[in-house]
């Protein structure tokens, strides 16, 4: 009985996490942005990535945009990308889309992108930073979900900092 309780806790937590691993390779994430054009986190080896779960409705997701914005303007000379996925309703994407023309980052809507490797996202702002090497450096899942100045100081900044 014991052995099928764990069995059964392994299954639920990979199936609401995902195959998402502090520490290990970043799953891939690809699909197409809203401007229509491809993207695939495996043609951005050798950037920082930091990508952003949100949606239109979401006020602490639209607090932290700007922040966003502001850090990666001042480091996408560095080797800093940032993608948002909306993960609003189809009916709601004219409001995100609105949203977004206030900021220059890569943006696409769930429907647009294939993600499933990340888990279910459960909650948001849902936050994830892959370092230059591909490896998963922030877990949105797990921890503090969103953006702020520590986690663009003490998170991603080093990442970028780093070369090799």
């Amino acid at each position: 009985m014991k052995n099928l309780l764990v069995s059964c806790l392994l299954f639920f937590t990979h199936l609401c996490f995902g195959g998402v691993t502090l520490g290990e390779k970043a799953p891939e994430i690809g699909g197409k942005l809203l401007d229509k054009s491809l993207f695939s986190t495996k043609d951005y080896v050798g950037k920082v990535i930091l990508i952003n779960f949100w949606a239109s409705w979401c006020e602490p997701c639209k607090e932290e945009m700007p922040l966003i914005e502001k850090f990666y303007n001042a480091h996408k000379k560095d080797g800093f990308e940032v993608l948002t996925i909306s993960l609003d309703i189809e009916k709601d994407l004219p409001q995100a889309k609105f949203i977004l023309k206030n900021f220059s980052f890569l943006s696409s809507y769930k429907s647009d992108i294939d993600y499933s490797k990340y888990g279910r996202i459960w909650r948001i702002p849902s936050t994830f930073v892959i370092d230059r090497k591909g490896v998963l450096i922030k877990n949105g899942l797990t921890g503090n979900p969103k953006v702020d100045e520590e986690v663009l100081q003490n998170i991603v900044l080093p990442a970028i900092l780093k070369i090799n």
